[in-house]
């Protein structure tokens, strides 16, 4: 573990809190979490303290002050536990092992957080993250307040870390960006893993029934054998109308020659998440009615890939995809003329969402959906269109950078339905890569999976 990447972080948020009158900043990790009786979910640490500390472990806390000195609170080490539990870090090994100032047990972060936070302008911490953490803030603060005739003064002011550290997680630094594309290299694999799973199948080289849980299994397989941790969040697998279920889990409908399966998938390494999306059909060759909606979605995708470049907005990429699809629901008369009339009458009124009823992107780290203003804040509110076919007063989107990411993602969905042509009913496709915003546009680095129908189609041909 490179220490400098925590610790150059540590002292950006240093610099933050003196820049606005100074203070303490209090970070946890996150809790372990039972699932039923004495057996817990697997463990993931809290995305801001990990982000400031590269550190893993449960019960631990991170304490930074305005000077950039850092103190960890850590569970020490105990033979009987590690012998269940495995091996614990300790206080003794952490400045060293991680490059903060001084590490203590956890049994004494109530005795010396007081001792921390006194004389200090503000104590920081993140807003509604942690559940009870207010309270506890307020805890020590009375301590420190009970000994103010020994000349100790408590923060008189509470501040949200989330601030700071959001700001400082929207751009991705080198490490993290490496991080980021290994992950997309694995999930990418994954997909073509699932891919070539369901070819074999289908020509009777891997007996069946198959479900959509065989496909989950080889996407698991693939990222476990590649080192990531966990998926990123969980996989959707969904075969025929299932894909028109925004949100469905792997199930257990069985994979029918003739269908489409979306899968929506991508693992978690070293706290970094990939999210990756690709529709294919399980027999390998699409349709033509789902060949016709496929290249829709695609060139709603390079229409938004188009608009992702330094100094455009985040929301462009959206209504890039947006007019596309609207034209193609028009073309393929999904939208009737008659009722929705043009292109700019079908965006304006929303009626593409009975179609296409999410966003094309969203911020992507160390969370799926990850943390990050999409409003340029430092602009005032403006009059626009709120997306449901009406107006807001708010400010504008965000103007991209480098060193952003974000996902791309048109889709189209398609109910049965009596003013629906038939030929479509129960379609559902997404397209979905993951871009880094460059000085020279973006780089999809999830291309490691085919997307342009033929490309897919020779992939499973030759599996």
């Amino acid at each position: 573990m490179d220490r400098t990447i925590y610790l150059t972080r540590r002292l950006r948020v240093a610099e933050a809190m003196r820049e606005q009158g100074g203070g303490i900043a209090l970070v946890p990790t996150a809790p372990e979490r039972v699932r039923n009786r004495d057996t817990h979910h697997p463990y993931r640490h809290d995305s801001y303290f990990f982000y400031l500390s590269g550190f893993g472990e449960p019960e631990s806390w991170l304490v930074i002050d305005e000077g950039g000195r850092s103190t960890l609170f850590c569970r020490p080490k105990d033979l009987e536990r590690e012998t269940w539990d495995g091996l614990r870090l300790g206080p003794e090994a952490a400045p060293g092992a991680l490059g903060v100032d001084e590490a203590f047990p956890l049994e004494l972060l109530d005795e010396y957080l007081p001792q921390l936070m006194a004389n200090r302008r503000a104590v920081w911490f993140p807003f509604g993250v942690h559940e009870g953490l207010e309270q506890r803030v307020e805890g020590w603060l009375a301590a420190v307040r009970a000994r103010e005739r020994q000349g100790q003064e408590a923060p008189r002011a509470m501040r949200d870390l989330c601030a700071v550290l959001d700001e400082m997680r929207v751009v991705k630094d080198e490490h993290e960006l490496a991080t980021m594309r290994r992950a997309a290299e694995i999930s990418a694999a994954a997909h073509v893993r699932a891919m070539r799973a369901s070819a074999r199948w289908l020509r009777g080289m891997d007996a069946g029934p198959w479900y959509e849980y065989h496909l989950e299994a080889e996407l698991l397989h693939e990222f476990r054998r590649h080192g990531a941790q966990a998926p990123a969040y969980p996989s959707i697998v969904a075969a025929g109308a299932n894909a028109c279920i925004l949100h469905y889990p792997a199930g257990n409908a069985e994979l029918r020659p003739g269908q489409l399966c979306l899968i929506d998938a991508g693992c978690e390494l070293d706290g970094y998440a990939s999210d990756i999306t690709r529709t294919f059909p399980l027999d390998g060759r699409y349709t033509g009615p789902q060949r016709e909606l496929y290249d829709l979605v695609l060139a709603a995708q390079d229409a938004a890939v188009a608009a992702t470049r330094p100094g455009a907005r985040q929301r462009d990429a959206h209504h890039a995809a947006v007019r596309v699809l609207a034209q193609g629901m028009l073309d393929t008369g999904l939208l009737d003329r008659d009722r929705h009339g043009s292109v700019d009458d079908v965006i304006e009124t929303a009626a593409y969402r009975r179609f296409y009823m999410h966003g094309t992107g969203h911020w992507l780290g160390m969370d799926v959906h990850d943390v990050g203003s999409y409003q340029q804040d430092d602009e005032p509110p403006v009059e626009q269109p709120d997306g449901l076919g009406g107006r807001v007063v708010k400010k504008p989107s965000r103007i991209l950078q480098p060193g952003m990411v974000v996902t791309i993602e048109p889709g189209i969905y398609v109910r049965a339905a009596e003013d629906v042509p038939e030929r479509y009913w129960n379609i559902g496709i997404r397209i979905e890569d993951d871009a880094v915003v460059t000085p020279g546009g973006c780089e999809l680095i999830t291309r490691g999976v085919p997307v342009r129908a033929e490309e897919i189609e020779a992939l499973m041909r030759e599996a």
